[in-house]
């Protein structure tokens, strides 16, 4: 029997990404995300054997999109920016003004998976720890490498900065968690 093509992964991925994404995990259903990709039912299962594996590879595929997105946004607000974590946040702020945000793909999929034993919602918590470690980098550029208890600071007020900005329909709130980061490290 021949395997699907990876071609076929790639949609399903990217579908699901999406329509998880803009309406919700537990929302959308297996059969909406094979017609959407165009591919047959059995060619979704030989990839994913139940939701939760299709779950858990989403949250994959979405984890390299945030980083690749923020590695390229942070070299791009570099040379208006005095160091790489006035960058991150000017990154952070651009996300937020991106078109059809709807907050932290990881924060939603916590609170709607609800189960703590679910495997996308331990995928999360290693997300969020991988994270937390890219914000520390950028932290310890800026202060040293006793910036870790700082860094869990700062890596708090971006997550609340994304919940605010979805709430509140603007990106706005990138600039006080920055304003707050600041402070912060001027403390330091």
């Amino acid at each position: 029997m021949k395997r699907p093509t990876s071609e076929a992964r790639q949609r399903l991925l990217a579908t699901a990404d999406r329509l998880f994404y803009a309406e919700g995990i537990r929302s959308v259903g297996i059969d909406r995300i094979i017609a959407e990709a165009g591919v047959a039912k059995m060619t979704l299962y030989s990839h994913f054997p139940s939701k939760d594996d299709l779950i858990v590879a989403v949250l994959e595929y979405r984890e390299a999109q945030v980083l690749e997105f923020f590695a390229s946004a942070v070299e791009r607000h570099r040379a208006n920016h005095r160091d790489d974590l006035q960058a991150f946040f000017a990154a952070l702020k651009e996300w937020f003004a991106s078109p059809g945000f709807r907050g932290c793909a990881f924060q939603n999929a916590a609170v709607e998976l609800a189960d703590p034993d679910h495997p996308g919602t331990q995928f999360v918590r290693g997300h969020k720890l991988r994270f937390t470690g890219i914000v520390r980098g950028f932290v310890e550029a800026a202060v040293g490498k006793s910036a870790q208890k700082l860094a869990a600071m700062i890596a708090l007020l971006v997550e609340g900065a994304a919940v605010t900005a979805v709430v509140r329909g603007t990106p706005e709130s990138a600039d006080v968690a920055r304003e707050a980061a600041m402070v912060l490290i001027g403390a330091a």
